[in-house]
């Protein structure tokens, strides 16, 4: 990339040098020896101006991260529907709550799991929010099956009762896999033949299909990954930083005001 951008500068540059007067010309109407000569110009100006080829890759990052901000947020319209309120989805914390913090998930997450204190204060300490868990198991077949536990989980527990599943199973040590969630379910309390059979229902295929179908809008390719307001946050930023987005949206409806 740096490559490619140093090329597309030393075009610029060449045109800046030819001055304002100059009648744009191509490559081809340079001769062999002109064109070495204009490279080697540009190489030495860049070697003694390194600050310019630096400047010019930090502009292109900065212009980068924000068309792909952009495209973010007017993925997070597209999918406003399924993304807040999906009847495949968990709801924790206060279903009326004025702020809604979305969170992309892999029970096999090594930062998932080191985010859930951040989630459990948040869930203390911010009475009017909704959590809303996506499961997206993208760490192999252990995952997967953990997933469709906790989508079939679902089915008998709600609220409260099913954040005490996701913080046994997302907290244990560990690979967690259908065994480890499943053993996190009985000892729940759930009602194990009937888990077993709603495992195996379309229900549970369709909700983990259409966490993929949004990740893929929304360009999620990791977790944790968070949504709240119009905005994705990648990774486990931790508390404050969360906290400071669900307050602006509290306050004015945005993740920033």
């Amino acid at each position: 990339m740096k490559r490619l951008l140093g090329l597309t500068f030393a075009a610029a540059l060449f045109g800046a040098l030819a001055g304002p007067c100059a009648a744009p010309a191509s490559a081809a109407e340079f001769t062999p020896e002109q064109k070495a000569e204009i490279g080697a110009i540009m190489k030495d100006y860049l070697i003694q101006n390194p600050d310019v080829l630096r400047a010019a890759i930090d502009a292109l990052d900065k212009h980068d991260k924000q068309v792909e901000a952009q495209a973010r947020q007017s993925a997070v319209a597209d999918q406003a529907g399924p993304l807040f309120s999906s009847a495949h989805q968990a709801n924790v914390g206060n279903p009326k709550g004025d702020a809604t913090l979305v969170e992309f998930f892999d029970y096999n997450c090594h930062y998932c799991k080191g985010a859930l204190p951040d989630m459990a204060k948040l869930m203390q300490t911010d009475p009017n929010m909704k959590l809303v868990l996506k499961d997206f198991p993208v760490l192999g077949p252990g995952s997967v099956e953990a997933a469709k536990v906790a989508t079939a989980v679902r089915n008998q527990l709600h609220g409260d009762k099913f954040w005490q599943f996701h913080v046994k199973l997302l907290g244990s040590h560990g690979p967690v896999g259908k065994t480890e969630a499943l053993a996190v379910a009985k000892e729940m309390g759930v009602d194990m033949d009937r888990l077993n059979k709603d495992m195996e229902s379309p229900d549970v295929t369709a909700g983990l299909e259409e966490v993929m179908h949004m990740a893929d809008a929304l360009q999620i390719n990791g977790t944790p990954t968070f949504v709240v307001g119009q905005e994705v946050v990648v990774g486990a930023v931790g508390y404050d930083q969360l906290k400071q987005k669900l307050d602006s949206v509290h306050k004015c409806g945005h993740a920033v005001c």
